[in-house]
């Protein structure tokens, strides 16, 4: 049987995630990949990982997916306003399945924050602490990819658009986390445990510098304030709703709620994080 299993395992931190596993020399035999569509997979398949198919939305497809594993990372969905729900039907499963210590991917300082994507972290939190099972949660701060996915688009126009008030963001980039998560389901851990992680942090004015520098196109950053910004994508094309809800996320920015001065990250990968401009070239290559 398995020892680790990653829900997700298609997306882009779960295959992430896989690959470190393999890569700090734990068995394909060892590692399940849970994922809906089991053909998106067949490379994993073709490496030895195990394959498992369930989805969250469907309860009774997830004990067979968690049957035999020891230690169970739990990516959280991407649903808005199912994602209790879907979690705490791994929780259940996994609960029932004896598994030994879940791992969920969460949000920084979700305990606290007033960010429009904490509520349904903090809940899932608070089924975790009621379960009776051994848990790790990683509050994970931003993607650096957020940002340099964006890069194409800064370039053209020469401008990052934000709102977040000159304030600084812990990001850190996408394998940055994964790496925690690996170092999270293989360590042994005492109790439960919650971590707080990110990068170094910048501002959005240090962020356009670095892209400036690494791709020698001049980017500057124009700030807003969350209803300049709303109302620009809006005229971008945004519907209303999308739009009022990215300009929150930058205000939780303005108000200090995606830092944090944690080295949990560096702790758990054994390194520093990525630097902002070794992702950014990265990006542009």
């Amino acid at each position: 049987m398995p020892t680790y299993a990653v829900t997700g395992a298609t997306g882009r931190l779960g295959r992430l995630v896989i690959d470190q596993l393999l890569d700090t020399g734990v068995l394909a035999t060892d590692i399940a990949a849970i994922v809906r569509t089991p053909e998106k997979a067949a490379d994993l398949a073709a490496r030895g990982v195990e394959i498992r198919k369930a989805t969250y939305d469907d309860p009774s497809t997830l004990p067979g997916a968690v049957a035999g594993v020891r230690r169970l990372l739990l990516i959280s969905g991407d649903t808005p306003g199912q994602r209790v729900a879907q979690h705490t039907a791994v929780i259940d499963a996994a609960k029932l399945a004896g598994v030994e210590r879940l791992i969920y991917t969460s949000i920084l300082n979700a305990d606290t924050t007033t960010n429009p994507l904490a509520p349904e972290h903090k809940a899932t939190e608070e089924v975790l602490a009621t379960s009776g099972l051994a848990y790790t949660v990683l509050r994970n701060s931003w993607y650096t990819e957020n940002y340099t996915d964006q890069l194409p688009q800064y370039l053209k126009s020469g401008t990052i658009l934000g709102a977040t008030g000159g304030s600084k963001v812990s990001a850190a980039t996408r394998a940055d986390y994964a790496r925690a998560a690996v170092a999270a389901l293989t360590r042994e851990e005492d109790g439960n445990a919650v971590y707080e992680l990110g990068g170094t942090a910048f501002t959005f004015d240090e962020l356009a510098d670095a892209v400036t520098e690494v791709t020698g196109t001049t980017v500057v950053h124009q700030d807003l304030s969350a209803a300049e910004l709303a109302a620009t994508l809006e005229g971008v094309g945004l519907d209303a709703g999308t739009a009022g809800f990215v300009a929150a996320l930058d205000h939780s920015i303005a108000i200090g709620e995606l830092v944090t001065d944690s080295d949990d990250l560096s702790r758990l990968i054994g390194r520093p994080s990525t630097p902002l401009r070794d992702a950014i070239r990265a990006a542009q290559a």
